[in-house]
């Protein structure tokens, strides 16, 4: 069985967030279980990548958690909202993957009541899908995600159609990487951030097969 620390180093970035895709992301929240199944996600290629948090080697509190071990959890804020992030590579090297939405699947009822929203707006964003979660603080930042409430499940796993890709949403316009194709999403998914209501899958929102 794939460990954690194997899944999240010993190949490139990109290939770790487009593998993502489809896998169960779990949280054993104080008001019980909430996943969902990750649709869209964001790799950050470290000092080299001028829209990474650890660009040109910049380390600092806040953002320290990304020079950790392979499975470091790093939690930060952005524009008032929290935001989950993993370390990705050996302990050193600042690559991290952002989840950007979910699909949901256990604690539906918990989710929607910490954040009064219906349908895709409830998990389509990386901040939503945190609040949604119910993580309010930066209590489990900067630690291993097997020494966490959080899990991503390599067994329980949906298969996307067809993987797409495109820039990065919201990072810096330094340097050359801005536009770079570092963000990876399910296809038709609902729960992918900005996905027009044309191009939505509303049959199997993007999956190889409809979810149970």
């Amino acid at each position: 069985m794939t460990t954690m620390a194997e899944f999240f180093s010993g190949r490139p970035t990109e290939t770790i967030t487009r593998d993502l895709l489809g896998k169960l992301l779990r949280y054993d929240s104080p008001k019980g279980l909430v996943s969902g199944y990750i649709v869209e996600a964001e790799a950050y290629l470290g000092v080299a990548d001028s829209a990474a948090h650890a660009y040109e080697g910049r380390r600092t509190k806040a953002n320290g958690a990304l020079y950790g071990a392979p499975g470091n959890v790093y939690i930060y804020t952005s524009r008032g909202y929290y935001a989950f992030d993993i370390a990705v590579q050996q302990a050193g090297e600042p690559q991290g993957i952002l989840i950007r939405g979910v699909e949901p699947k256990d604690g539906l009822a918990i989710m929607m009541a910490n954040r009064p929203k219906t349908g895709s707006e409830l998990t389509n964003g990386p901040g939503k899908l945190m609040q949604a979660f119910g993580v309010t603080d930066l209590h489990w930042n900067n630690i291993l995600i097997d020494d966490t409430p959080f899990e991503v499940d390599l067994e329980d796993t949906l298969t996307p159609a067809k993987i797409a890709t495109s820039a990065r949403i919201g990072v810096s316009k330094r340097g050359g990487q801005t536009n770079a194709p570092y963000r990876y999403y399910v296809a038709g998914n609902p729960y992918v951030s900005g996905m027009r209501k044309r191009d939505m899958d509303l049959e199997t929102h993007g999956w190889t097969e409809k979810m149970n």
